[in-house]
């Protein structure tokens, strides 16, 4: 049986839908969730300009507002993935 080859960040997996990155594992208490609010073009590329950043806990009882612990919007996918490591590693290492 072949492996299917999973993207992982700074020790997190990482999965993109469309316009939604998940950074984490469901398995955790914790994930981040960051969605794509709008792109601009470089060159033939579109890239993510303005982006939303929701640290969420995975707890399937919870209403999907409820779920959202932070959130912020950061111009550009690095500052967004600097603070979504920075959040869901301080969330996970909390006993």
């Amino acid at each position: 049986m072949a492996k299917s080859k999973e993207l992982i960040y700074k020790g997190h997996p990482l999965r993109r839908m469309d316009n939604l990155i998940y950074f984490g594992s469901m398995a955790d208490k914790y994930i981040v969730m960051l969605q794509i609010l709008s792109t601009k073009k470089v060159k033939d590329l579109d890239v993510a300009d303005r982006v939303a950043v929701q640290l969420q806990l995975t707890d399937p009882d919870l209403k999907s507002r409820d779920r959202v612990v932070k959130k912020t919007e950061k111009d550009g996918l690095y500052p967004a993935m600097d603070v979504a490591v920075a959040w869901l590693d301080r969330a996970l290492s909390q006993k």
